[in-house]
């Protein structure tokens, strides 16, 4: 017992240190308060401060925005010439008998729709962050500006009916100039597609209906201006009145569906070509157009002012209607009512046209930007005559399948619309309705 008491370890306890909980809580902080990073919020008054030491490049980027021309224009070469010159000759041939058609849907004068086609694509280059798109007469909006124009003329028979169109399309233009200057656009994107869909389908058929009659010759026994329901109605009743008006529009209409039927397969047949059927094809309105002028021609000669057609009759040449848009409260008060359905249709068609054809080619557009290009084209459109004008699906597709480049195409189109307000009037005269 006392050899193993001997060899037995003796441990000798340490004396107890006491350790406070504030002191452990207080090294924990400050190993956490050694390794932390501060950033120092702004403040608007700093904010304000370094936009103010130099404010000449917001400046200048501010109102650059507002031409984005200039940010291709210097880079411009032959290459992209061409195919501009090719897509704008192209849309040019298209736009002017088109126009003419328009403005019939307006209740105006023929040449009205060429004014409202020129001033569309000449001023639209310099604002577009398109390269496809072409602004002029469409149908939905020429459909209801002559809807407005009857309502208004119906109150006040003593504004004349390029008075109201003009008047429309400034204080339109002026709406969404505004819109896009404030940076609105998002706002596009809350107006519900369903609904405007229904309208734009409605109004089709309202137009279809609305010129059957005229290409049947029997639209002098009844009102188009009715219903649509009730012009189906009637145009059955009064189709014994049809003469040789629809022996013209109905072989025009089979002539043009069975061009662009042979142009289709004729280009999947032969792949090689098929871009020359393409132009063939787009070009066929104005064929169509041609050969029936020469046809009306050769029956109304004898007796233009007795024509035994309807023919579009005599086209001033020139802009005859070039100066400040006449204007006052009671006008603007006759149409305000239709100012929001004016400016919902003509912003959205274009928008909805605009964002497609850059997602097909992808590329993007600025919405406001646009918004700023359909609004100055509205404004400055009345000083030449025209009426509302916006971005034209047909158009736009026609433009974009054959090429173009740049934005630039529209001023070729400009300039073979002006050739035809000039030299070509008088042949117009024959054009058969």
């Amino acid at each position: 017992m006392a050899e193993h008491k001997e060899n037995e370890l003796t441990l000798t306890p340490l004396p107890a240190v006491s350790i406070s909980s504030s002191s452990l809580s207080m090294n924990r902080i400050k190993t956490v308060t050694h390794h932390e990073y501060y950033e120092p919020c702004p403040t608007v008054k700093d904010w304000f401060k370094r936009k103010i030491n130099n404010p000449k490049p917001i400046i200048k980027n501010y109102f650059l925005s507002y031409l984005p021309f200039l940010n291709w224009i210097y880079r411009y070469n032959l290459v992209w010439f061409w195919s501009d010159l090719i897509a704008g000759l192209t849309v040019g041939a298209i736009v002017i008998p088109q126009g003419m058609a328009y403005a019939g849907l307006a209740k105006l004068a023929p040449q009205f729709g060429l004014y409202s086609s020129f001033v569309g694509v000449m001023i639209y280059w310099f604002f577009a962050t398109s390269k496809d798109i072409s602004i002029g007469p469409v149908a939905v909006v020429s459909a209801l500006t002559g809807s407005i124009v009857d309502a208004v003329r119906r109150d006040y028979p003593q504004y004349e009916p390029h008075i109201i169109a003009s008047a429309l399309s400034l204080i339109s233009g002026c709406i969404i100039f505004g819109l896009g200057t404030f940076r609105l656009g998002f706002m596009v994107d809350f107006i519900p597609l369903p609904a405007l869909a229904a309208f734009m389908i409605g109004s089709a058929l309202n137009i279809a209906m609305g010129q059957i009659p005229v290409m049947m010759g029997n639209n002098k026994y009844l009102n188009t201006r009715e219903s649509t329901y009730l012009v189906f109605g009637h145009f059955w009743k009064q189709i014994k009145h049809c003469n040789l008006n629809a022996v013209l529009g109905l072989t025009s209409l089979v002539l043009l569906y069975l061009i662009r039927f042979i142009c289709i397969r004729a280009g999947r047949r032969f792949p090689t070509r098929e871009k020359v059927f393409f132009f063939i094809g787009t070009l066929r309105v104005v064929f169509v157009i041609i050969l029936f002028l020469f046809i009306s021609w050769l029956i109304n000669r004898h007796d233009p002012n007795h024509p035994r057609t309807s023919i579009l009759g005599k086209v001033p040449r020139g802009f005859q209607n070039l100066g400040v848009p006449y204007i006052d409260r009671t006008l603007v008060s006759a149409f305000a009512s239709y100012l929001p359905s004016t400016v919902i249709i003509l912003l959205i068609e274009h928008i909805a046209i605009a964002k497609s054809f850059g997602r097909i080619n992808n590329y993007a557009i600025d919405s406001n930007q646009e918004l700023i290009a359909i609004g100055v084209t509205n404004i400055f459109g009345p000083f030449f005559g025209a009426f509302p004008a916006t971005g034209g699906f047909s158009r736009t597709a026609i433009k974009s399948k054959a090429g173009v480049r740049t934005p630039f195409a529209g001023l070729l189109s400009g300039l073979l619309i002006i050739l035809g307000i000039y030299t070509l009037t008088s042949i117009f005269y024959w054009i058969s309705q």
